[in-house]
């Protein structure tokens, strides 16, 4: 870890605040898979009405990165980071009030805004922040923070669920707002920021694929979208998947098995995350990513096939490990493959142009689990994989760039 204690204050303080941020957006979005059985039963919801909530969410989620990502391009990585979070936290307590399967996806879909804004602000946040040659290590802390969010996430829905319900572990997640206080006194806008802003006229959209960058940031997007379908398809019903009775198609745990369960998959998680971020700045961007997308399809089909409680708690790890460490990646990627002065709306646009394309991964699961078992549902979720890693075939290795020589 010399790494981390040869960089300046304020890349620490903008990795802290951007791996905070992105863990307490994985505590507040995963709450809902957590207490998925509670809200069915009780709202009356069928597990396709269920997944299709999980889709809208990830619909505005789309929406919300793209629009963070040109704010945080205009007006600041910091500001666009506190706006996200304290949207996310605010609607994550709404979902608490819901009285209807309807009201809670509209309060799902403002959690969906201001998650999708917090990834594409925070990434360009520590990639400016960062040299490098530790970038990617960097990114992988970062991203690491949502292994650490989700267990956070299940180790509430343990304590609070069977003793106050699935509505009081949505209240708790308003806390993450506090935390935008310590973000605007202690972390300032990255100084390549503030020089692309001086000297860079304001770009759009349309600049995201200018000057021979379609190709590339269609592929992104294409590659991104298999990904975030494989790894929402899995992780929205993973907690469902383990607590519904067999009858109903699962494993039949009680919540508090479950929940620990979870924990245990973000374990491996983590150390995925952290371990790409290594590999990656020393062997490249493209092996190593294909390495864990394809490890994580051969994984996931054999999940999918496994009954056994003891089993699934031992295989779960790696699953999490290949099945998520990877998006350390896409930030890496993106942030060596664009200049500053649309670094991170490209982020936010092929980030969330993927995550739209995914929204469909938790209805065509929930509805595959309905009709033919989740064994097969989880086995599409696992071709997903493949697909994503053949999007590599055009995508060019990115190691060794600098994001201060692309400032302009």
């Amino acid at each position: 870890m010399g790494w981390w204690w040869q960089a300046p204050g304020d890349a620490k303080r903008a990795l802290w605040a951007a791996a905070l941020g992105w863990m307490l957006d994985a505590f507040d979005v995963m709450l809902y898979a957590l207490v998925l059985t509670a809200v069915i039963e009780d709202l009356g919801l069928t597990k396709a009405t269920a997944g299709l909530i999980g889709s809208v969410t990830l619909v505005a989620a789309a929406i919300g990165g793209v629009a963070f990502g040109i704010v945080a391009d205009r007006y600041g990585r910091t500001r666009a980071l506190m706006g996200s979070i304290l949207m996310y936290s605010v609607f994550t307590a709404m979902c608490g009030f819901a009285q209807t399967g309807w009201q809670l996806a509209l309060f799902r879909i403002g959690l969906g805004l201001g998650m999708g804004g917090e990834w594409a602000s925070g990434a360009a946040l520590v990639a400016e922040t960062w040299p490098d040659e530790h970038r990617g290590k960097a990114l992988g802390l970062m991203q690491s923070a949502w292994a650490v969010g989700y267990a956070l996430a299940a180790i509430v829905t343990s304590v609070v669920l069977p003793v106050w319900g699935w509505r009081a572990v949505f209240f708790v997640g308003v806390l993450p707002a506090l935390f935008t206080v310590w973000i605007r006194r202690a972390v300032p806008e990255p100084a390549v920021w503030r020089t692309s802003v001086r000297h860079a006229p304001r770009a759009g959209l349309a600049a995201v694929v200018a000057d021979g960058r379609l190709g590339l940031t269609v592929a992104l997007a294409m590659m991104n979208a298999c990904c975030l379908f494989a790894w929402w398809g899995f992780n929205s019903w993973i907690p469902a998947y383990l607590s519904l009775a067999p009858a109903q198609g699962g494993i039949g745990l009680d919540p508090r098995a479950m929940a620990w369960l979870v924990v245990f998959m973000q374990v491996g998680m983590w150390f995925g995350y952290v371990t790409f971020g290594a590999v990656a700045d020393s062997f490249g961007r493209k092996r190593t990513y294909v390495t864990y997308l394809l490890m994580a399809a051969v994984l996931l089909g054999l999940y999918a096939q496994v009954r056994s409680p003891l089993v699934l708690l031992w295989l779960g790890p790696f699953v999490a490990f290949f099945g998520t460490g990877y998006f350390t990646g896409f930030g890496i990627v993106t942030a060596e493959s664009y200049p500053t002065a649309i670094r991170a709306t490209a982020q936010g646009l092929t980030y969330n142009t993927g995550r739209l394309a995914s929204a469909a991964a938790p209805f065509v699961v929930g509805s595959l689990a309905d009709q033919r078992g989740f064994a097969l549902a989880f086995s599409v979720v696992a071709a997903a994989f493949v697909v994503a890693a053949c999007w590599w075939i055009v995508i060019p290795e990115t190691r060794g760039r600098s994001v201060t020589a692309s400032a302009a």
